[in-house]
């Protein structure tokens, strides 16, 4: 009997095949209701291109967690870690047969890529509770990338060149305002510190999925599988956010300046950069952005009671009463958050963890 995975991967071979025929229908690009004014129409696209842009994505986030728990990309591995008693392994074929021609590979300290990463990028984790989550996000994270690789055949792009230094995230964490006290800032230096590195992944993840479903024209085959993708990326998200509220509580870390701090000047980093690819004249800023970092809020139940309540699940504005339900990204804003601007300049999307920009339509 066909698993939702093996009707996925055959709906989308059929689907190659018709592209390479020239008979694909294209799906125009549209938007989440959410995103009305946030992008224009600009083109159309096939499902191959959004798995493509969801593939990129997944080569970050996969390099992020494997370096985070193993201190290695995910083109090298660890044969010698395991998960669930399976061994995790090196993915063949990330690397080279680059579209554009650009440098494939994770650019580490000593700027060769596609390198292994020095061991000082393996966090030292004081939790074993935290060590085994991530592990298991980056098993997770490696399969999303094996499993969209492997639907896409010939079409899947290569691993464009990711930047994930130590500098990098400083540099970024000074721009988004992430208090001095913890800074130098490098995900890689302490357990607490990798939290919030994961926090500024995951939410990105969780939006730039829910914007991407109105494009798929797959609706019955490659549409629940991105749906359970993000469902994924949903439990990641909810955990770290719920690890950073609960290491506040505790200061499990260099005191000085609170994790939940940082995340709010994240949040308003990521905001500010996915509002400036709005692109209406008539509504040029969203005044109720969705994005927030973790912390206590007020709430009222039976319109008079005042409780706290903690910001763990990100839906919807805080104090407000938009539905309680995850918000989502158009491309364009996605892509602006991940290169820290670069969609702003050029045709090109190019700097922050993608110096070269993305392989694929979505550039």
């Amino acid at each position: 009997m066909p698993t939702q995975e093996t009707q996925f991967l055959d709906a989308v071979v059929l689907s190659r095949r018709s592209l390479l025929a020239g008979g694909a229908a294209l799906a125009a690009l549209s938007l989440a209701p959410k995103q009305a004014a946030a992008q224009s129409a600009v083109g159309v696209y096939s499902d191959n291109d959004i798995l493509n842009f969801a593939l990129n994505l997944e080569y970050l986030e996969a390099n992020f967690y494997y370096l985070a728990a193993f201190g290695t990309t995910i083109d090298v591995g660890n044969a010698a870690s395991t998960a669930a008693n399976a061994p995790v392994l090196g993915i063949t074929g990330v690397l080279g047969n680059n579209p554009k021609g650009s440098t494939s590979g994770v650019v580490a300290n000593s700027g060769v890529s596609g390198a292994p990463a020095p061991a000082s990028f393996k966090v030292p984790f004081a939790s074993p509770v935290l060590a085994a989550y991530a592990v298991e996000t980056a098993v997770e994270e490696g399969k999303h990338v094996q499993l969209l690789r492997q639907a896409l055949g010939s079409l899947a792009v290569a691993q464009p060149a990711i930047n994930l230094t130590p500098a990098l995230f400083d540099t970024l964490a000074g721009a988004a305002g992430v208090s001095s006290s913890l800074r130098p800032y490098s995900p890689y230096a302490n357990e607490a510190y990798f939290l919030v590195g994961a926090y500024i992944f995951e939410d990105v993840g969780v939006s730039a999925y829910h914007g991407a479903a109105p494009l798929i024209t797959g609706k019955t085959t490659i549409l629940p599988v991105a749906a359970g993708i993000h469902a994924v990326e949903a439990y990641h998200a909810g955990l770290i956010r719920y690890s950073i509220t609960v290491a506040d509580a505790m200061q499990t870390y260099a005191p000085g300046g609170t994790l939940g701090g940082a995340t709010a000047a994240i949040s308003a980093f990521r905001n500010s950069a996915a509002q400036a690819k709005v692109q209406s004249p008539s509504n040029p800023t969203d005044p109720n952005p969705d994005d927030y970092g973790t912390a206590l809020q007020t709430v009222t139940l039976n319109s008079t009671t005042q409780v706290q309540a903690t910001q763990i699940v990100d839906a919807g504005p805080a104090s407000s009463s938009a539905p309680a339900i995850s918000f989502g990204r158009s491309t364009a804003q996605v892509l602006n958050i991940v290169t820290a601007g670069g969609a702003n300049t050029g045709t090109i999307a190019t700097g922050g963890f993608f110096p070269q920009g993305l392989n694929g339509l979505f550039i």
